[in-house]
């Protein structure tokens, strides 16, 4: 083994957990992923700190919580002062890199890496990065992901996105589809390193995040009629969801052959995605790095995919949405274990800087995975989308609390895994729900969350691929783009969703 061992981290976007074949789906083909599970430990009850993009990856690279980090939203700028993993890997010699959506104000943050290519989707990140670039140089649109994200666009979408809710073909090749994008430059990323170890990459897809696009001829490679419907799946919303019914689309509507649909387009972009995945890790085995990297698969979230006749993100911290795919392959070893324990993503700053052999410059609040030692009773999640929520979970019950206390809710989950029963009101309930509060009270403070930390001006990194601050530089490149999705959207031709 080298001295010090290479750090391969692989993100995802709202990846459900239970969506690939080593988690125990029984339609989803992820040879790739499933190979690595086998080679590491996979935990199969891990959770994000907060269900929505930006924070719960400053959480990942920073290993605090959000209230301690302060990044609230998908608009927001880690804090000055509040270290990562990648800086400290930086400082101590390591060469680091990162390639696809990461999802920072501004885009090209400086949280510790020598290099970004990246990728966006949501927000200005989208018209500053490399791959629209790259899009607009070849003369291309993602017009399917901009009528899908762009808000002032989603009215020129057809009446097909509507009742498909927005699943179907990519309207670019796969050549040029975010995940075929991503996948070469990390490649790229990889084939510079070096043979003495010491190199970090961080590589971030944007799917299987909506819109559920694979380019042809992924988007044939499941049929909606043959797929099994997962666990939790009802056919309406219940009375306890009924206020996110109109999240995004009005999920009313959304019928079992819809919700087939929309897995066979998400379960194809799974299947796109591993087998970039599979390429990556080809290339280390290639060249002979495999073995002494620590590789780290995961998502900053989950999707409801059908539960509790749901779709995306939006909504109460129902496993599906708060748990996500972890698995680590640590250097030096291939386990093949899996893994039962409480873990969260603020778990894996420090198992990285741990396998590095380097200390935090401070305390820590997750743990170092590799210490067996090392456990904890609860787990917990937060959320400012909507009324403020927490969530305090243990192996068997989880509480969601609500600053509105008449939506809290608390469910038994060895007998109700699908969370229907909401047994807040139950006595026999009492004592343990008042220890989960108790928990949720030593865990945050409730009355002084911080305040989003917004800077567009903070440190970007030094490279030749970062845009100058140029307003309208940024203005002209989205209506550009706007301009395209608009012209394709009105052309009789353009069908990409299939219902």
């Amino acid at each position: 083994m080298t001295g010090r061992p290479n750090v391969l981290v692989i993100q995802a976007d709202q990846f459900r957990w239970d969506c690939f074949g080593a988690a125990g789906n029984p339609d989803v083909e992820t040879p790739a992923l499933d190979s690595l599970a086998a080679d590491g430990v996979l935990y199969t009850e891990a959770f994000c700190p907060l269900p929505v993009c930006t924070p719960s990856r400053y959480s990942l690279l920073s290993g605090r919580t959000v209230h301690q980090h302060g990044g609230w939203t998908n608009r927001s700028t880690l804090a000055p002062g509040i270290d990562t993993f990648p800086r400290a890997l930086r400082r101590a010699g390591y060469r680091t890199s990162a390639v696809g959506k990461m999802h920072f104000t501004p885009t090209y943050l400086d949280v510790g890496y020598d290099c970004m290519v990246l990728a966006e989707q949501h927000g200005p990140g989208r018209y500053d990065d490399d791959y629209h670039r790259d899009l607009r140089a070849a003369g291309l649109a993602p017009v399917v992901d901009l009528l899908d994200q762009e808000e002032h666009l989603r009215g020129s979408a057809a009446p097909a996105y509507w009742t498909t809710y927005g699943t179907g073909r990519s309207d670019l090749p796969e050549a040029w589809h975010s995940t075929t994008w991503i996948g070469e430059r990390a490649r790229h990323e990889l084939d510079a390193w070096t043979d003495d170890g010491g190199q970090l990459l961080h590589v971030s897809f944007i799917k299987p995040h909506h819109p559920f696009d694979p380019p042809a001829p992924w988007d044939e490679r499941y049929d909606p009629d043959a797929l099994t419907v997962l666990p939790g799946w009802t056919e309406a919303i219940p009375d306890q969801d009924q206020r996110y019914g109109n999240e995004y689309f009005g999920y009313e509507g959304l019928t079992e052959a819809a919700l087939r649909t929309a897995m066979a387009h998400y379960y194809a972009t799974i299947g796109q995605l591993d087998h970039q995945v599979g390429l990556l890790l080809d290339r280390l085995r290639d060249r002979g790095l495999y073995d002494d990297t620590l590789v780290v698969f995961t998502s900053d979230h989950g999707e409801y995919l059908g539960f509790h006749h749901l779709l995306l993100k939006n909504g109460p911290m129902y496993d599906p949405l708060a748990k996500v795919p972890l698995v680590v392959k640590f250097p030096g070893t291939r386990a093949s274990r899996r893994d039962t324990s409480l873990v969260s993503l603020i778990d894996v700053a420090p198992t990285v800087l741990a396998a590095a052999g380097l200390v935090p410059a401070d305390p820590l609040p997750g743990r170092d995975l590799a210490d067996p030692s090392q456990s904890r009773a609860c787990v917990f999640a937060e959320n400012r989308h909507g009324p403020a929520a927490f969530m305090a979970r243990t192996a068997t019950h989880k509480l969601l609390a609500y600053d509105d206390p008449a939506l809290d809710a608390f469910y038994d989950l060895a007998a109700d895994p699908c969370e229907l029963d909401n047994r807040i009101a139950d006595p026999a309930c009492e004592e343990l729900i008042g220890e989960l509060r108790d928990a949720l009270a030593n865990w945050v403070l409730f009355d002084t969350p911080p305040p989003v930390h917004l800077d567009e001006r903070a440190p970007t990194i030094d490279a030749p691929n970062v845009p100058p601050r140029d307003p309208a530089r940024h203005a002209e490149h989205r209506h550009w783009f706007a301009a395209r999705a608009t012209e394709s959207a009105a052309h009789p031709d353009f069908a990409p969703w299939r219902g």
